[in-house]
């Protein structure tokens, strides 16, 4: 297991289940795009969730997360393979009344994804087929997102490749994945329960 510093950034994907495109009436991209996350927005998992004030709605998307081990930069395939160092979960909390503005005005979304605390992240895990696991969110027992890795548009290697070739990936940094469908919106006093493949499970709750 790599010794990993802290990260410098976290870099997202958007757009990367079919399904969760169709279910926000999206248009499908020709290629991966991505936007960052600062540091400042990873909390632990664990910690209450706060409702922002007079923002609307903040959304839930569950994502796998991926660590980065090693530098790369205009990676390959194998480069970026030999760089990963874990995986887990990470919750996107998305405001996406703020987001629809944004985009409407052909903005971009920082405003909407990249404030404080923004990303509840889980710990590092190891997992045997990355590319073939379940992420599964419960809220208040009930399932709301459930669905393989193997449904992602770009698997995870290209969009490392792919992310290195617009910005350096610094040993410690994350990579989220994208989610998939069934995203909404978050109520005072939600229980959230997040599963990587059936067997890991972490909780937190709405404040």
């Amino acid at each position: 297991m790599f010794q990993l510093p802290a990260p410098s950034k976290v870099v997202c994907v958007g757009r990367n289940y079919l399904d969760h495109i169709k279910e926000l009436n999206n248009q499908i991209p020709n290629a991966p795009f991505f936007f960052i996350k600062p540091t400042t927005a990873i909390v632990d998992f664990a910690a209450a969730i706060k409702l922002p004030q007079n923002l609307g709605e903040l959304h839930y998307e569950l994502e796998l997360a991926v660590w980065v081990g090693k530098d790369l930069k205009d990676a390959t395939l194998a480069e970026a393979e030999n760089a990963i160092a874990g995986y887990g979960l990470g919750l996107d909390l998305t405001l996406r009344d703020l987001q629809k503005k944004l985009k409407e005005k052909g903005h971009p979304w920082e405003a909407a994804k990249a404030f404080d605390r923004s990303l509840p992240l889980t710990k590092m895990l190891d997992l045997k087929d990355p590319q073939n696991c379940m992420i599964e969110l419960e809220i208040n027992g009930e399932t709301r997102q459930k669905d393989s890795t193997s449904l992602m548009l770009t698997p995870i290697l290209e969009l490392l490749v792919a992310a290195s070739k617009s910005f350096t990936l610094k040993s410690g940094d994350i990579l989220l994945t994208g989610t998939p469908k069934g995203v909404g919106p978050l109520k005072s006093g939600d229980k959230l329960e997040a599963i990587l493949n059936g067997t890991n499970h972490f909780k937190t709750e709405v404040a």
